[in-house]
C-alpha cells in the first residue's frame, strides 16, 4: 500500500529518531524529507507546502506534555497533519441494511478497477454475515458479465447480467430478480466511458432516476493521481448520496496525489483497494492508514483480520506483552498465510513497519514454511520452554524436519529477539512514549 511513499516517509522518521537532539534544524530536516516524499507521491505542491507549514509551526511552537519529549510532539504533529489532509478523525459511515435490501450503484471511468471491485465490495458485505448479488448492467464492455460471473462464482455471491437489454431495463430486472432470491445487497455495476467524465455522470444520471440506489459509489483508479481531483469534483456536484472508492492503491507512485485530491473535493472515501486479491478491501480510515504507513501499525485492522482467519486475539496481546511461546508460534503461523502477505501483517504491528527493512520481510515471507517443519517438530516441552533447547536438541530437531541446525538456531533466535521487541513496546506504551498509543 503506497509502498514507495511508506518507505520514505519511515526513512525520514528513522533519520529524525537517529539524531542526536530534536531541534529546529532536526524538524526542519524532517519536514524536507517530508516534502520529498509527498512531492514524488504526486501530491499537489499547493498542499505540500501546507503541510509543511502546520507540521513546522505546531511542532516547534505546541507545549510539550509532561513525560514526552519534543521529538514525540513532532512526529506526533506529523500524524495528525497528514490525517487531516486525508478526510480527519471522522470515520466513514457505512450504509448497511436493516429491515429492507439496499441497492448500491458503481460508477467509473473505464480501466478504473470497477469490476473487480463490485466483487471486493459483496465480499466486504458478505463477511459482514449480509446476503450482497451481483447486477451487470455493463453493455458497453465485451467480456465485462464474464469476468464478473467468475468473480461472483469465486466468492460465493449471485449475479444477474448477461441478458439483452438496456442498462436501465438489466438493472431494473436484476434488483427485482436478487431480492426475490433474498438478497439484501445489491450492487450494480455500470459501464464506464473514456475519460469523459460528462457522459459518465449522464449515465449515472439516467440509471439512478430509474433505480433510486441508496448509494452511488464513484471507483477512481489512484495511478492517475491528482487528476482524481476533477471525476471526484464532477461526482460530488451531481449528487448527494454519493462517496469514494479508491483502487490500485497497492502499486500505484501516485497514490498520495490520488487520494489527497479526492480528500481535498470533501467527497467521502469509504474504501480503498490494496491489492489484486478479492479481499484486499478495506474500510478508509485515515487515522489507521497514516499509522501504517509512517510504521506506526494498526492493531486494530490487526485484530479484524485475525479474527476473520479464525486467530485467537489474546495470541496477539501476548506477544506485545513478551509472553509469545514457540507453542503459540505453532498454531499462528498457519493464521499467519491466511492473512495475506506478510509484509502487510507485519506493518500493522506498531513499531515492525518502521523498523524492519522490506528486504527482511521478504525473507520472512519465504521462512514460514521451514519454520512450520521445524516447531512440528520439537517436544510439548520444548515449546513450552525453549530455553531447555541445548546444541543435541538442536541436531535433533533439525535431523527430524530436514533442514540443518543453523536454521533451527536461526528460529531460536528470531523467536528471543521478537519477544524482546515486542517487551519494550510495551514498556514504551504503559510509560506513555509512544506518540501513537496501544490500543488493545
Amino acid at each position: 500500500m503506497l509502498g514507495k511513499l511508506g518507505v520514505s516517509l519511515r526513512e525520514a522518521i528513522k533519520k529524525f529518531l537517529g539524531r542526536p537532539v530534536a531541534d529546529e534544524l532536526a524538524v526542519k530536516e524532517l519536514i524536507k524529507d517530508v516534502q520529498r516524499a509527498l512531492l514524488l507521491a504526486d501530491v499537489n505542491v499547493g498542499l505540500v507546502l501546507d503541510i509543511s507549514e502546520k507540521i513546522e509551526e505546531r511542532a516547534l511552537k505546541e507545549k510539550v506534555p509532561s513525560g514526552l519529549t519534543r521529538r514525540d510532539v513532532t512526529l506526533k504533529v506529523l500524524y495528525e497533519v497528514l490525517v487531516e489532509v486525508l478526510g480527519g478523525e471522522r470515520p466513514p459511515r457505512i450504509l448497511y441494511p436493516t429491515n429492507k435490501p439496499i441497492v448500491i450503484m458503481l460508477v467509473g471511468i473505464q480501466g478504473s478497477g470497477k469490476t473487480t471491485t463490485a466483487a471486493k465490495l459483496a465480499l466486504f458485505y458478505k463477511k459482514k454475515g449480509f446476503r450482497p448479488g451481483l447486477v451487470c448492467a455493463d453493455t458497453f464492455r465485451p467480456g465485462a458479465y464474464d469476468q464478473l460471473k467468475q468473480l461472483s462464482l469465486k466468492i460465493g455471491v449471485p449475479i444477474f447480467g448477461g441478458v439483452d437489454g438496456s442498462p436501465v431495463d438489466i438493472a431494473e430486472r436484476g434488483i427485482k430478480e436478487l431480492k426475490s432470491s433474498g438478497c439484501n445487497v445489491i450492487i450494480i455495476d455500470t459501464a464506464g466511458r473514456h475519460k469523459s467524465e460528462s457522459s459518465l455522470m449522464e449515465e449515472m444520471k439516467l440509471i439512478a432516476e430509474k433505480i433510486r440506489p441508496n448509494e452511488i459509489m464513484l471507483v477512481i483508479d489512484a495511478t492517475i493521481g491528482q487528476q482524481a481531483k476533477v471525476q471526484a469534483e464532477a461526482f460530488n456536484n451531481t449528487t448527494k448520496i454519493g462517496s469514494i472508492i479508491v483502487t490500485k492503491l497497492d502499486g500505484a507512485a501516485k497514490g498520495g496525489g490520488a487520494l489527497s485530491a479526492v480528500a481535498a473535493t470533501g467527497a467521502q472515501i469509504k474504501f480503498i483497494g490494496v491489492g489484486e486479491k478479492v479481499d484486499e478491501f478495506e474500510v478508509f480510515n485515515p487515522p489507521s492508514f497514516v499509522s501504517r504507513l509512517l510504521g506506526m501499525g494498526d492493531l486494530k485492522l490487526l485484530a479484524e483480520k485475525v479474527k476473520e482467519a479464525s486467530l485467537r486475539e489474546e495470541a496477539i496481546k501476548s506477544a506485545l506483552a513478551g509472553r509469545l511461546t514457540l507453542k503459540d508460534m505453532v498454531s499462528q503461523i498457519e493464521g499467519l498465510k491466511k492473512l495475506g502477505p506478510l509484509r502487510k501483517i507485519l506493518d500493522m504491528i506498531p513499531g515492525l513497519g518502521l523498523n524492519l527493512p522490506e528486504e527482511i520481510a521478504d525473507v520472512a515471507q519465504e521462512k514460514l514454511e521451514k519454520w512450520t517443519v521445524i516447531v512440528k517438530s520439537m517436544t510439548e516441552e520444548e515449546l513450552e520452554r525453549p530455553e531447555i533447547i541445548t546444541r543435541s536438541r538442536i541436531r535433533r530437531i533439525a535431523k527430524g524436519s530436514g533442514v540443518k541446525p543453523r536454521d533451527v538456531k536461526e528460529l531460536l533466535d528470531s523467536y528471543e529477539a521478537m519477544k524482546k521487541m515486542m517487551k519494550t513496546l510495551m514498556r514504551k506504551h504503559k510509560k506513555g512514549r509512544l506518540p501513537f498509543p496501544l490500543k488493545l
